[in-house]
């Protein structure tokens, strides 16, 4: 009885220690060390989060859910725009751009639809450790994803930038579920240039928008020069270490996940979890935007700080209101452009 007893006090107390954590733990708490970004490196972002979200737009010449301010986009460089129908599941749904503008081919691929089964294949594509790469370890499924995306639009993207004397930087966008696939196929295109003309690691960027975590951290600091991700204050996605097939089974047993969770938090050292090398992390450069302060109601002019971590990377879920709505690229295309004007 006794000993029943004593397990009992345990576990509540495990509880207990994890819940304070959790509930006095703040999203601006991870960069709070971070240097503040520049405005000449962050210019780029509100742009591509507007490219991101024409892909919602079935006629951008007729735009029904325009941002503020609209696309500022010219639909006639639109190159190409691919559907569910044509990439069979494969993929995301993306489109191509070409901006004479800003002498860049921007492929943005979109985030998550909660109507599609074959997204949710993509994202429980995987296992810790499952798939090597580079030496180093990434999302199975979203490099799959990726590998089919670089085989159907090698030919446009190598013609393009060929056809602009070559000259113009590539770039690779994607939101959530997109951005997992668009940070590998930077990856993959900065290791095998030869499949698009030749193209130069220099002129390949990527900005991976509310960012899945798809490579281990190895890989996440060797490619920090050409990705870029991007995450609004409390936004749960970049860190979600549990593996989103287990979030997914567990869906209907919210109350066991949260109970594993916190036996896990409160018992296993959290420097044994790092040093795991099949441990996946969001990519690249790390932008945190910050617009709320702890226990202070209302939106704060938002705050840009940028690191490239190697101890961690957003490790903790925050207990928040906002939790899910950072997450939206409608928000981190707002806060982004919001950041550029005050930065400005």
């Amino acid at each position: 009885m006794s000993v029943a007893c004593g397990m009992e006090c345990v576990v509540v107390l495990g509880c207990l220690r994890w819940a304070w954590k959790r509930c006095t733990y703040i999203g601006s708490y991870d960069s709070v060390s971070w240097p503040t970004a520049t405005a000449e490196e962050f210019d780029p972002v509100p742009r591509v989060c507007r490219i991101i979200l024409a892909i919602y737009e079935p006629d951008l010449h007729c735009p029904k859910y325009a941002p503020a301010g609209g696309y500022r986009l010219n639909p006639d460089w639109v190159v190409k725009r691919v559907s569910y129908e044509q990439t069979l599941g494969h993929a995301p749904p993306y489109l191509i751009y070409l901006d004479h503008d800003n002498r860049e081919i921007v492929m943005a691929i979109r985030g998550l639809n909660l109507a599609k089964e074959s997204d949710y294949k993509l994202l429980v594509d995987n296992k810790l450790g499952k798939q090597m790469f580079d030496g180093g370890y990434v999302h199975h499924g979203l490099l799959k994803s990726a590998t089919w995306v670089l085989n159907a639009e090698s030919e446009t993207l190598r013609r393009l930038w060929e056809e602009n004397g070559r000259e113009y930087k590539l770039v690779f966008a994607g939101h959530s579920l997109g951005s997992g696939v668009a940070a590998l196929l930077t990856v993959i295109v900065v290791n095998h240039g030869d499949e698009l003309g030749g193209i130069p690691r220099s002129l390949v960027r990527c900005y991976a928008v509310a960012p899945a975590r798809c490579m281990s951290l190895n890989l996440a600091v060797k490619y920090a020069d050409v990705i870029s991700s991007i995450i609004l204050q409390d936004d749960f996605l970049a860190r979600t270490a549990t593996p989103l097939q287990d979030i997914f089974k567990s869906i209907f047993c919210l109350p066991c996940l949260l109970f594993l969770v916190c036996l896990r938090d409160t018992f296993v050292p959290e420097g044994r979890k790092l040093k795991d090398p099949r441990r996946l992390y969001a990519p690249g450069r790390i932008y945190h935007i910050v617009e709320r302060k702890f226990c202070r109601c209302g939106r704060y002019p938002p705050e840009v700080r940028t690191a490239i971590p190697v101890d961690g990377r957003f490790e903790h879920i925050v207990l928040s209101c906002n939790t899910t709505s950072d997450h939206a690229i409608i928000w981190i295309e707002r806060e982004a452009e919001k950041a550029v004007e005050v930065r400005g």
